[in-house]
């Protein structure tokens, strides 16, 4: 059926056998399905997450506390598997009521804290170790500006373009067309304040940079939706000179691989325990490459 056929009926009912890739986790109802607890390591603080833009955000920042010295912000990540629901685990819930990952808990604030929400997380961090955040009222504001812009624009690369030209049961052309319209319309907003700017707050690396990188850098790279060609990301060179140093980060480089389920198995550390864990993926690829 195409969209111009289906009329809406007049309320709406949930079509548990829909065949989306994607039916198997969204739902109209919150709340746990299943008792599940979560693991809980050694460290102060508790991730339970996965390597999707939202996840990386909070991974690159722990790990860029820990390249600033800050010993404190030693973590566990734990890899949620969203496809298998263990994001509606009761133990999950009770951390993040909303059912979506990135889900912490500070266990080393005097009350054990629980976060959620990427953009949270990544101000709460950089407020309890005074990092990645500007200390000048202007550029405070400033860096806010862009960390609510992105937790804003993101759901219509991501939600809207990426369902609809990535997963969706049937081609759309109106929807594709929309969300592509507007996704270019923000790459611009951010190529134009890229050319005056040599990071998102300004002269200062913060916060901001690393909530706008893990979506709209990893569209940059060609690393979101195989559309790269088809959204010609190529032609933003602002964004893409601020993309090439963000990823040539240490401590990005390190953040992206945790809780990674797919692709290289020399990118993935699924869980995360110690940072010697990144040693031992190290010497796995030189072995397997021996």
């Amino acid at each position: 059926m195409s969209d111009t056929e289906y009329t809406p009926p007049k309320v709406w009912t949930w079509n548990k056998d829909g065949d989306s890739n994607w039916a198997n986790i969204n739902r109209p109802i919150a709340g746990p399905i299943a008792d599940k607890d979560l693991p809980v390591g050694k460290h102060p603080f508790q991730l339970y997450s996965l390597a999707t833009p939202n996840g990386v955000k909070v991974t690159v920042m722990l790990e860029e506390l820990l390249a600033l010295g800050h010993s404190g912000a030693e973590y566990d990540a734990w890899l949620i598997n969203i496809g298998e629901g263990e994001q509606f685990g009761s133990g999950f819930v009770d951390i993040n009521p909303n059912s979506k990952i990135p889900a912490m808990m500070d266990h080393g604030a005097e009350t054990p804290t629980r976060l959620f929400e990427s953009g949270s997380i990544l101000l709460y961090l950089a407020e309890k170790f005074g990092e990645l955040i500007p200390t000048d009222a202007a550029a405070r504001a400033e860096c806010m500006n862009w960390l609510f812009w992105q937790m804003g624009s993101a759901p219509y690369l991501g939600g809207g373009f990426g369902h609809f030209y990535a997963y969706a049961p049937t081609k759309i052309e109106y929807a594709i067309n929309r969300f592509a319209m507007e996704v270019k319309r923000q790459m611009d907003v951010l190529d134009q304040h890229l050319a005056d700017n040599t990071y998102m707050a300004g002269d200062e690396y913060s916060i901001a940079d690393i909530a706008v990188f893990s979506w709209y850098g990893a569209l940059a790279l060609g690393l979101l939706y195989d559309a790269e060609e088809f959204l010609d990301v190529k032609s933003y060179k602002n964004l893409q000179r601020w993309t090439a140093e963000i990823a040539a980060r240490p401590a990005v480089k390190r953040g992206k691989m945790v809780n990674r389920a797919w692709g290289d198995p020399a990118s993935q550390l699924r869980n995360r325990n110690d940072a010697t864990d990144f040693e031992l993926k190290t010497q796995e690829k030189i072995e397997a490459a021996e």
